[in-house]
């Protein structure tokens, strides 16, 4: 019994360095999240219990949103350059995603970029939304075909008969 478990801390003793350099590469959202950090000279607030939140949602919506990651910045320097912003996000988030809105005001102290990464059943969403001097860079992952059928729920159906803002029926 005793030599099982010295065999046992054996085994885990090697096995724990090997799974925390497996994965101590950074994730995308934490690439850009540290990126603008360095950047900016700012730092990210980080939700507290974020991952029992994930979690939570993941649950509720029957495994249609999961995987929920928020930082957010206050007292965020802008006005910023969205051009520059675009380029750090595309860059850090790399290949197979892609830049589906990007909107900039003309003073550039509010700008939305939403990027997508299709996936064979889950879709990955990238949100980095400024809005004066508050940023908030949202990661998150959705089922489409979930995602479907709750916008199908709310889509707008005109009754028989009432004609439209063309005037046609």
């Amino acid at each position: 019994m005793r030599r099982l478990w010295w065999i046992s801390i054996a085994v885990v003793a090697l096995l724990v360095p090997v799974v925390v350099l497996a994965g101590s590469g950074e994730s995308e959202f934490d690439s850009v999240v540290h990126s603008i950090e360095s950047k900016y000279h700012v730092r990210a607030n980080r939700i507290p219990f974020l991952g029992v939140v994930s979690m939570i949602s993941e649950n509720t919506t029957q495994g249609g949103v999961g995987g929920l990651h928020v930082a957010d910045f206050e007292s965020f320097p802008g006005p910023v350059d969205g051009e520059e912003l675009n380029r750090l996000v595309a860059q850090k988030l790399g290949a197979g995603w892609g830049r589906m809105i990007r909107e900039t005001s003309s003073k550039g102290n509010e700008q939305t970029l939403i990027f997508v990464h299709p996936g064979e059943k889950r879709m990955g969403l990238f949100i980095v939304d400024l809005d004066k001097n508050e940023l908030n860079v949202v990661e998150l992952s959705v089922d489409p075909r979930h995602l479907k059928e709750s916008l199908d729920r709310y889509q707008h159906h005109q009754p028989q008969g009432e004609k439209d803002v063309e005037g046609s029926e």
